[in-house]
């Protein structure tokens, strides 16, 4: 066959298109298990963060080992468990199914996440007798442009903020997405997220917060949609929705 022909400009095009995918396909069946351990790897290691655990020095496996992976029942307050298992059950899935999470009407969706998760996962650090040092819990909910997934961790009074972060979002940089900026997340330690009557008395202020405030934490400046829905997702994730059941009955033993 010539070269020129047009016959063979296409065989050799056709194949080039097959090595070329089965090199691709190949590759990307042989590297998920990698990325997959590496998306957990990362997890972990915001997991740690946000409850002011994470050395660099050491590794992230050996320094989750001291965290427990529980389940907690929203609607009951108590640590449950699914078939799956703690570590396997994943709850982004599980949130966008009916059979496993509850459609939440306008006033009660402050967080603007649709439908809330019957069984939540958190994450316990114990101290040396045993009881809860620090839990560290998932929260979610819309911004400006896209939905904030993160982790806010309590210490053992279940109401002081031992540290706060994002590992998902897509918010603008250098305005909504500076809720990655240390400046800022250095803000959230020591903040009481309860006020003296029970209400959930952590929120985001527009501008600076008052000096020596328990409760109230600097807006972010240029993004105001964005504080507005932090502040909305923290106020729904810590209100009765979400896990103010859940820290009363640990609080109490009772969990």
């Amino acid at each position: 066959m010539a070269n020129d022909s047009v016959s063979k400009t296409i065989g050799v095009a056709l194949a080039l298109c097959i090595v070329c995918s089965v090199v691709v396909s190949t590759a990307a069946v042989m590297l998920k298990p990698a990325q997959v351990a590496n998306k957990q790897l990362d997890f972990n290691r915001n997991i740690l963060a946000a409850a002011g655990l994470y050395d660099p020095s050491k590794s992230v496996e050996e320094q989750f080992g001291q965290v427990k992976t529980r389940l907690v029942d929203l609607k009951t307050g108590k640590f449950t468990d699914v078939a799956e298992g703690a570590t396997k059950y994943d709850q982004r899935k599980a949130s966008k199914d009916p059979a496993r999470s509850t459609k939440l009407s306008g006033d009660e969706d402050l967080a603007k996440i649709g439908r809330r998760v019957d069984v939540a996962k958190v994450y316990v650090v114990e101290g040396p007798q045993g009881g809860v040092e620090t839990v560290i819990l998932p929260i979610k909910g819309y911004g400006l442009w896209s939905t904030l997934y993160g982790f806010l961790a309590l210490g053992s009074d279940l109401n002081t903020v031992v540290g706060m972060g994002f590992y998902e979002h897509a918010e603008t940089p250098g305005l909504g997405g500076e809720v990655d900026n240390p400046n800022w997340k250095a803000l959230w330690p020591g903040k009481k997220v309860y006020a003296d009557d029970g209400s959930v008395g952590l929120t985001i202020i527009k501008g600076n917060a008052p000096s020596g405030s328990e409760h109230k934490i600097d807006g972010l400046s240029g993004a105001t949609l964005t504080s507005r829905g932090v502040d909305n997702l923290i106020k729904f994730w810590l209100g009765e929705s979400g896990y103010a059941s859940f820290l009363e009955n640990l609080k109490s033993g009772e969990a």
